[in-house]
């Protein structure tokens, strides 16, 4: 991300919500050009088969409160992923009502590639940053989202 002057960087200073909308714009996009670089595993798909090969099976609306995903776009990242064969959706042995989503083998070589590529993407995107604000930018972050570092609820 280039430094910027003028009005949007009067802007970044008064208003820090709208310094992290642009933020987050800038990264999702240069995360998704990485991606199709790498076969087309976006962020969202990304996101979903690291979650399922940390917990293990769960339900896409445990999927969506964990990782702050709007239902509607899960629905349409598990199909892909689905498609893909790199999930498989069963009914939930605990509610017959909801699908349980695993994570296949092929997924979890898909992620291990794609989380192979993380460390140089984040050099690129970050490359403004030192090391120590990186982690002061995460540690702020976690913050204002209300998690610890670890993920458990603040």
């Amino acid at each position: 991300m280039a430094v910027s002057s003028g009005y949007f960087a009067q802007l970044v200073a008064e208003r820090p919500d709208i310094a992290l909308c642009r933020a987050s714009s800038a990264v999702a996009k240069a995360a998704d050009a990485a991606a199709e670089g790498r076969g087309g595993l976006c962020v969202g798909r990304h996101l979903v088969l690291k979650m399922l090969a940390a917990v293990g099976p769960c339900s896409q609306r445990v999927l969506c409160e964990e990782l702050r995903i709007d239902r509607t776009v899960m629905v349409g990242l598990c199909d892909r992923l689905e498609s893909a064969g790199l999930v498989r959706r069963e009914r939930d042995a605990a509610d017959r009502r909801a699908y349980a989503v695993t994570i296949t083998p092929a997924g979890r070589q898909a992620l291990e590639q794609a989380e192979a590529a993380v460390p140089g993407y984040l050099d690129g995107v970050f490359a403004l940053l030192s090391a120590a604000e990186r982690d002061q930018l995460s540690a702020l972050l976690a913050k204002a989202l209300g998690v610890d570092p670890l993920g458990v609820a603040g």
